[in-house]
């Protein structure tokens, strides 16, 4: 079950995992956030089959896509009866699905259970809260999330740690990236930019907050001699237009990027700037320095040994918080596992099904 972009490319590894261990499966893409028009190019880049379904139910209030999504949800789930429904993360898609899946009864299986932001205000974490509760299966990736499951009550014999699979997809679309390009294409050279990501509500659906992001990126960017290359989400490419932001020419604005170049960018980066969560966890992988503009992350682990911190929504201090992650040794641990998060998932469904461990809700 996928239905944006980050949940395609974590959700990947499972569907290779899938076809190599000869395991029947099928992809339902909700659309969430494009069409499979748009999408498609994705699942083509990443190697991957076209999806089953297609909902395409786009953007909306929160009600009218959940509703869409949970009526087209049950259209497709009904008459196929899947052993188990998958779906990873915090999005809309993932509260649909485990709704739908709980109200006819197939067993559903949280990837990436246990993240914590322990912000109520964002409807993430009430579409995580609410997956966990109900998941009959959940996959925590670190050992600190679920630690955060069981501090809140999950039946431990319902849940694995399984690493993430994020870290998957990096060990293995990584070196076909390096084939296939190089940063030089984009006029850059290793080390000597930084790399920007913007696109939470919270950052950019207030002129006054994005237009102090902005001056302090442009500052940052100056004060150290280095270009912010920005590829714009166009959520935040229309606000900056309705707000009349014109970033200077120094932070460079360039189109949303397909994941073999955003890898490239990142991985070449002298340090990356953003507020998303996984890109958070993909330059910890990558070892790559990484300031996040919020105020908390459901990715302690990446504070925890050193690869981020935590600057704040609006940075008291940018110049200062880059210089000190540019100093540090990239040398921390990786807690998001080696690669093998999404055999161990198959594997561990194996084995349920096989001693018929599993009661559904």
């Amino acid at each position: 079950m996928v239905g944006t972009r980050p949940e395609i490319i974590k959700m990947s590894p499972l569907v290779r995992e899938c076809e190599r261990a000869a395991v029947d499966y099928f992809i339902l893409h909700t659309g969430q956030h494009y069409s499979y028009n748009l999408d498609g190019v994705f699942f083509q880049e990443l190697d991957l089959p076209a999806p089953n379904y297609c909902l395409n139910v786009g953007s909306g209030s929160f009600s009218q896509q959940l509703g869409r999504m949970m009526s087209g949800l049950e259209e497709a789930l009904q008459p196929e009866r899947p052993d188990y429904v998958l779906a990873e993360g915090d999005t809309n898609t993932v509260l649909a699905a485990a709704l739908v899946a709980s109200h006819l009864q197939i067993p559903f299986v949280h990837v990436e259970a246990g993240l914590r932001s322990y912000n109520r205000q964002m409807q993430e974490e009430k579409n995580r809260i609410i997956a966990d509760r109900v998941a009959d299966l959940l996959f925590p990736p670190t050992e600190v999330s679920r630690d955060i499951l069981l501090r809140e009550g999950h039946d431990p014999a319902r849940v694995f740690v399984t690493g993430n699979t994020i870290a998957d997809a990096v060990a293995h679309y990584l070196p076909i990236a390096r084939q296939q390009g190089s940063i030089e294409s984009f006029g850059l050279r290793p080390g000597e930019y930084f790399l920007a990501t913007l696109h939470r509500a919270e950052n950019v659906d207030c002129a006054a907050v994005l237009r102090q992001i902005i001056d302090h990126l442009a500052s940052a960017s100056q004060a150290h001699h280095r270009p912010i290359i920005f590829p714009v989400h166009p959520r935040t490419r229309a606000r900056m237009e309705s707000f009349g932001i014109t970033p200077p020419q120094h932070i460079r604005l360039i189109e949303p990027v397909g994941f073999y170049d955003f890898l490239l960018l990142e991985s070449n980066a002298a340090l990356v700037l953003t507020d998303s969560g996984g890109v958070q966890e993909e330059c910890c992988i990558l070892r790559v320095p990484c300031v996040t503009l919020r105020d908390d992350t459901e990715r302690p682990e990446t504070v925890q040994v050193g690869s981020n911190v935590l600057c704040g929504r609006v940075p008291v201090d940018l110049t200062a918080t880059i210089s000190h992650m540019l100093a540090r040794r990239r040398d921390w641990s990786n807690p998001f596992g080696e690669g093998d998060a999404a055999h161990r998932m198959i594997e561990i469904l194996r084995q349920t099904r096989q001693n018929q461990l599993l009661r559904v809700h």
